[in-house]
């Protein structure tokens, strides 16, 4: 559900698992890690297809953005891996029971489903309002601008265009905004564009990260393992990413 429907379906299931007692703290903290994803609505049409004019490039982060999600997974199936072993299965068979939808409780259940829905929406929107008005205040104020200058003798060295600082700080507040400035970036290296977009959407941004943490607030969940997670679905997305496109030709975006 995380990779079908996006940010932050994932994490709102991994912390309904918890709340009904379905699945143990790390287990939960686990899930949580890597089952909080871009949807491939948002990156093949939002993004590859609206921002990049590329539909190519949007199934390529697709597919570097499931690749990278997968091995964050895997890795964390190592995660505090002897607490899972003190969940008794009968604790999942009694939690699994109280909670099956009968005809009695279905009008409660359709009616709990709406509303968390619509919560679930607002809260989106609003991060959303919220972290674009923070964006334009720093840009309007000069304060982006003046944070992007600390940052220019590191992509100095490693030979990247700086005209990327700024909007890779506005897109680990909110990812939209950001990856929609890196789309528009002009540069004979596309690829680097299409990178720096593949850890964004592995990442997440801040916004996405405040959305999550309000979710799981009301339950006994940490934010750290996410906070880790998504750091490294960020890397390995831009690393698979930079694979794809140095090793298949017919990938190659470069002017």
């Amino acid at each position: 559900m995380g990779l079908i429907s996006g940010y932050p379906v994932g994490a709102k299931i991994a912390c309904e698992f918890r709340k009904q007692n379905i699945c143990p703290k790390t287990e939960c903290e686990r899930l949580l890690s890597f089952t909080n994803n871009s949807g491939p609505l948002f990156i093949v049409g939002t993004v590859g297809i609206s921002m990049f004019g590329n539909t190519t490039i949007g199934l390529l982060l697709l597919i570097t953005h499931i690749l990278a999600c997968i091995t964050v997974g895997i890795i964390f199936r190592f995660w505090k891996n002897d607490n899972f072993r003190s969940y008794k299965k009968s604790d999942y068979i009694s939690s699994k029971n109280s909670n099956l939808v009968t005809f009695s409780n279905l009008g409660s259940v359709l009616s709990e489903s709406i509303t968390n829905s619509i919560q679930t929406i607002l809260l989106i929107g609003g991060f959303v309002v919220i972290f674009s008005s923070v964006i334009s205040i720093l840009k309007s104020s000069g304060l982006l601008h003046n944070f992007s200058l600390l940052f220019i003798p590191l992509f100095n060295i490693l030979h990247i265009d700086t005209s990327f600082i700024s909007p890779i700080i506005t897109g680990f507040l909110e990812i939209t905004n950001g990856i929609n400035n890196i789309s528009l970036i002009k540069t004979k290296q596309i690829s680097i564009n299409i990178i720096f977009t593949a850890f964004l959407l592995g990442f997440g941004g801040i916004s996405v990260l405040l959305q999550v943490w309000s979710i799981i607030s009301k339950s006994d969940l940490s934010i750290k393992p996410y906070i880790f997670g998504k750091l490294l679905h960020g890397v390995l997305a831009a690393f698979y990413t930079f694979i794809a496109l140095n090793i298949f030709p017919f990938l190659n975006f470069d002017l």
